[in-house]
């Protein structure tokens, strides 16, 4: 084992679970006054209720022993097996468990992501019980299909560092199905529905551009120089993005706006994280440009299409990890990684196509198994508070409790 490694992917697995509460300030901030304990609430006891899921059988699912490509078996049920010698199949340097609990935050975050799309309107006990089913029944096999030995897509080549299929796509694309089915909130299209305090989502971004550099960097799982090549093209990336959104935004709307630049640096962040350890700066610099325009626009479809997805989940995780995973495709190069794959700007235009073989499958899966587990849960216990409800606020009918004492 090397110490070095090791202390690096325990700091980088630090950094990735500081980014969950990163994220419930971030959305937060954003939803009304009335719903800002029921929003917070919804990530942090993501940290709770899905490391429980992973520790008992959700590690084992995704990176145990392979069961035809699709799926891990239980062997590790519990964490048996899973101890401070290193994993050969894994990370060889580092204990199985430092491996192992650097993952469990990347599940922490995946559904902790969905919950921007059905903010203000749903059930608590709807939401823990369809995080834990989406965890074990999503999550899991997506993650052993990509990253676990065995997994199909993995196998057929598809290049993913960081989770912009594993992570991104799926939430993104599970984010529209949940806006789909559980429908718009009441006033939507009438009311204005205004961030209640950008500060603490301001917060929220700086403390997810913070910790997305372990999620990015630690994914090298090693203390070396291709960690520190995803830690640069990963803020190079999220700069680029938060300025081209910014120029978007200013010519579009005649003013740039403090929401616009962090949720322009998240989007930057998302594009950046399926290439982030197979491309060089300049081409994150332009990934990071395109991501701007890119997610911007996929915000405004929203309106356009008629679906209310309240913080922009699918604009800025569902295209942004597209395009990312899509631009790993293009601008992937082996002189970045040689465990890689050249994109098609190296000549090798065969990766383009196993990337969006991989976004498809990833889309299709997600979006339907979302909508079966959410049609699942909403026989069981109902998904939707009532209309009473909501309009009363998310913290004082599910939690008794109010955000601010003025």
């Amino acid at each position: 084992m090397n110490a070095a490694d090791t202390g690096f992917i325990l700091i980088s697995a630090a950094l990735v679970m500081l980014m969950t509460p990163g994220l419930a300030l971030f959305y937060g901030g954003m939803v009304r006054r009335k719903n800002v304990l029921g929003t917070l609430m919804q990530s942090f006891i993501v940290l709770a209720v899905v490391t429980l899921e992973w520790v008992l059988w959700g590690y084992s699912m995704a990176f145990g022993p392979d069961h035809g490509g699709v799926i891990g078996g239980l062997d590790w049920f519990g964490l048996t097996g899973v101890g401070m010698e290193p994993s050969p199949d894994y990370a060889s340097t580092i204990p199985h468990q430092a491996f192992m609990i650097f993952q469990c935050m990347f599940a922490v975050i995946t559904p902790a992501l969905i919950t921007g799309a059905f903010a203000e309107r749903v059930k608590f006990s709807a939401f823990l019980l369809f995080t834990l089913a989406w965890a074990t029944l999503v999550y899991n096999p997506l993650c052993h299909w990509v990253w676990g030995v065995g997994g199909w897509m993995g196998g057929m080549g598809a290049l993913d560092f960081a989770g912009g299929t594993v992570v991104h796509i799926s939430s993104g694309i599970s984010a529209l199905a949940a806006a789909l089915f559980i429908g718009r909130r009441v006033g939507w299209g009438s009311t204005a529905f205004i961030p209640h305090n950008l500060p603490m989502t301001v917060t929220g971004a700086a403390i997810l551009w913070f910790g997305w550099f372990g999620f990015n960097a630690g994914s090298a799982l090693a203390c070396n120089g291709l960690a520190a090549g995803a830690f640069v093209v990963t803020h190079a990336a999220s700069a680029a993005a938060a300025v081209s959104w910014m120029v978007v935004e200013w010519f579009h709307r005649g003013k740039p706006t403090t929401l616009g630049v962090a949720t322009g640096a998240v989007a930057g962040l998302v594009a950046i994280t399926p290439a982030s350890g197979f491309v060089g700066t300049v081409p994150a610099l332009v990934i990071g440009l395109c991501a701007g325009g890119i997610c911007y626009g996929g915000v405004l479809l929203k309106t356009a299409l008629g679906y209310d997805d309240s913080l922009d989940v699918v604009g800025v995780h569902g295209l942004g990890g597209t395009w990312g995973a899509l631009a790993t495709g293009l601008f992937a190069s082996t002189a970045v990684n040689p465990d890689g794959a050249d994109g098609l700007f190296f000549g090798n235009p065969g990766q383009l196509w196993i990337q969006f073989v991989s976004v498809a499958a990833t889309m299709a899966f997600a979006f339907v198994m979302t909508l079966l587990i959410l049609k699942a849960v909403d026989l069981l216990v109902g998904v939707r508070v009532p209309r009473e409800d909501e309009e009363k606020g998310m913290d004082l009918v599910l939690h008794n409790e109010t955000g601010y004492t003025l």
